[in-house]
């Protein structure tokens, strides 16, 4: 049964007198690999938070697998921009990943249990990355930087993964690489995937928006030149190499 996992209902944002987000309305299914692209500054972000409970909205609602409540945002695994994080800090891969746990701990004093190292451990191993378990953070390449935080998200075991601009500060092969990962995530979780970069979308999306403080959608995997020219207010020329870009539709191109 492919059920809403998560639905944003006409939600408004407004900040410093400004509205960010205009009457937004979607639904994200088990099974979706749901790209949200738009321009720097369109409310990506913004949205993101709205769903994690980070920024309340001024109007709308958020429903996390049909509830409204912060306790279901423990379903929810992020992934934020990769400048955000302090690679530098002195943390282990180790402590890295096990910290995606905090927010799962009740009891007082807060300390990790068993548990919760077999989810780290587990993590580590998804993303292949246990032999670095002992590692500095800061000592690892961009790839498997890239890698430590995914598993920090997936350690909590979540229903959705949320990544935030994830291939903008990685070169090409560690951007193929991430979408290797992607592909063998896809069957355990929802993704959504939001980025600024319509070239960067993975080959199995299965639907796409354009979000410029409103969201334009025609709820297929296929971005159409009304969707982007809604979303950049301008006139928008889709050009392919070869053969057409596998989230256009079809349409004469440039060799």
């Amino acid at each position: 049964m492919n059920s809403p996992v998560i639905e944003v209902d006409d939600v408004w944002v407004r900040l410093r007198g400004q509205t960010v987000l205009e009457g937004v309305s979607l639904t994200v299914r088990q099974d979706d690999v749901y790209a949200i692209i738009g321009p720097n500054g369109g409310g990506k972000t913004t949205l993101l938070r709205v769903i994690l409970g980070l920024l309340a909205p001024a109007a709308g609602e958020v429903r996390i697998l049909g509830g409204t409540g912060m306790e279901m945002r423990k379903h929810l695994g992020y992934v934020p921009q990769f400048r955000t994080f302090d690679f530098e800090y002195p943390i282990t891969v180790r402590e890295m990943v096990l910290s995606g746990r905090l927010g799962h701990i009740t009891r007082r004093p807060r300390r990790y249990g068993e548990e919760d190292h077999a989810r780290a451990e587990e993590a580590l191993d998804t993303l292949q990355i246990g032999h670095l378990g002992d590692r500095q953070i800061r000592d690892l390449s961009g790839g498997e930087q890239q890698r430590v935080i995914i598993a920090r998200a997936l350690v909590g075991d979540p229903k959705v993964l949320l990544l935030d601009e994830p291939t903008v500060y990685v070169d090409a092969p560690t951007e193929a690489q991430f979408y290797g990962i992607l592909d063998r995530l896809r069957d355990r979780m929802a993704i959504v995937l939001v980025t600024h970069d319509i070239g960067v979308l993975p080959e199995h999306v299965t639907r796409v928006a354009c979000l410029n403080r409103r969201l334009y959608t025609h709820d297929t995997n296929e971005i159409t030149p009304d969707m982007l020219e809604a979303a950049y207010h301008c006139p928008v020329d889709l050009i392919a190499h070869g053969v057409p870009h596998r989230v256009l539709s079809e349409h004469s191109r440039e060799d």
